[in-house]
């Protein structure tokens, strides 16, 4: 069942931005008169189609093979590679008979589409949800790194006071693009010490093999309580208030140093240090698992640090959620440039869509929904940007070389180029299926 939710909120959120997408590449096409003789979602490969109707002259369906869709747009080479119309003399509402800046529209109107989709779904969730985050002032410990942060020079218990020299205020930030993709340098709080700690630019290589919190784990450094107990815990008489103060006689006061030496004494017995009733100290022997776990958990308001939420205007939040999509286009851009000169592996960032079902979950979560929604439209606004032949972006830049140069570049070289495109995104696309299947086959 928890694969078919993940499975099917995959399918209605890129549902969603297809038929947005190519209803810009309509409605621009039918404002200029240009006739339209298909708009499909997903592609009706070798003509079969699941469903289908006509209305208007248009072709309305839905194909068998889910990887977009598509608008067929008369007197225009496309995916399709249906040459005959253009084997006669131009109509005149036909996309050739066109001018080159009403058919570079027409181009551009997926695009378009998706940065306003795009923008209204992350204003709404900012109506809606404000902007909820932990403030720097409430990190009473500092932070937990993970294997990478420590790897970089970071300790449990520093406190980030900036970033390149400015003052950071949202916890949050530490694991956002603003620290992974820039040349980023934390200034740190340790002890009577300040450090700078530089980001490498090639971080995101093993952040994609180990995750975020093996950078800096997503909750700040806390002091922790025994609240329900069970298993090897319940069995060794650990009771719910009692406070482990060792492990083995290493003292622990904060949750990550007891998970750091759980964690290092698996499948072990080891000899925890109680104190009952804030007098009684007990000495209780317990079983640690395979998962480095014996059996307790924290209190709710341990797990959950205090947090504050900026509410705005109906008005207010328009700036705010357009800022948002337009970080994520700047993502994207600065991602790419990161795989072309060498500091991040390609098979690290790019993702089929059973990466994306990943990242939806197994579970419905409504604004995870359409988070991921508005940003997967910015990421498709972007890569159909590309000037990839095939996609948006190359039809772009073959128009606007026809404008530079005052005519058209032959149907020839149009058609050849639309074959070099579909091979390149065919290879794009079995790579990347290819590279998130290794990674779930590895994961298990």
């Amino acid at each position: 069942m928890s694969i078919v939710i993940m499975v099917g909120q995959l399918l209605l959120g890129l549902s969603i931005l297809v038929i947005l997408h190519e209803f810009g590449h309509f409605i621009a096409a039918r404002a200029f008169g240009i006739k339209v003789e298909k708009f499909y979602l997903f592609f009706d490969a070798w003509g079969i189609s699941l469903f289908k109707f006509n209305y208007k002259g248009v072709e309305y369906g839905i194909g068998w093979l889910p990887l977009g869709g598509y608008v067929k747009i008369a007197g225009m080479i496309d995916e399709s590679m249906d040459t005959e119309q253009l084997a006669g003399p131009p109509q005149p509402w036909e996309f050739r008979s066109k001018p080159a800046w009403q058919r570079l529209i027409v181009m551009l109107g997926g695009i378009i589409v998706n940065v306003i989709v795009g923008i209204l779904i992350f204003w709404a969730l900012t109506i809606k949800y404000g902007e909820t985050y932990i403030p720097m002032s409430n990190i009473k410990y500092g932070i937990v790194p993970g294997s990478i942060g420590r790897h970089i020079g970071l300790k449990p218990g520093d406190q980030i006071v900036g970033v390149n020299g400015t003052p950071l205020t949202k916890f949050e930030d530490l694991t956002s693009s603003k620290i992974l993709l820039d040349h980023t340098v934390l200034n740190v709080q340790r002890a009577n010490q300040t450090l700078n700690i530089t980001i490498p630019p090639t971080i995101l290589n093993e952040i994609s093999d180990l995750g975020i919190d093996e950078f800096i784990e997503r909750a700040p450094r806390s002091t922790f309580s025994v609240d329900s107990v069970y298993g090897a815990a319940k069995k060794a008489g650990l009771q719910k208030g009692d406070s482990i103060t060792a492990v083995n006689s290493h003292k622990v006061v904060f949750f990550d140093e007891l998970h750091d030496q759980l964690d290092s004494n698996k499948n072990k017995r080891v000899v925890l240090t109680v104190v009952r009733n804030k007098t009684t100290v007990l000495q209780l022997p317990v079983n640690v698992d395979k998962d480095g776990k014996i059996g307790f958990a924290r209190p709710i308001k341990e797990l959950l640090p205090k947090e504050d939420t900026l509410n705005y205007s109906f008005f207010g939040s328009l700036p705010v959620g357009a800022s948002k999509a337009w970080g994520t286009l700047v993502d994207q851009s600065k991602t790419f440039g990161k795989i072309f000169n060498g500091q991040l592996k390609a098979r690290k960032a790019i993702s089929s869509p059973i990466g994306i079902a990943v990242m939806f979950g197994t579970h419905v979560d409504w604004l995870r929904f359409w988070s991921l929604t508005g940003l997967l439209s910015m990421v498709l606004a972007f890569m159909n940007l590309l000037p990839i032949p095939a996609l948006d972006g190359g039809h772009a830049v073959f128009l606007i070389i026809e404008m530079i140069k005052g005519k058209p570049l032959s149907d020839k070289f149009l058609e050849r180029a639309q074959i070099v495109g579909f091979v390149l995104l065919i290879t794009l696309m079995v790579f990347a299926f290819g590279n998130d299947i290794v990674k779930q086959i590895m994961k298990k």
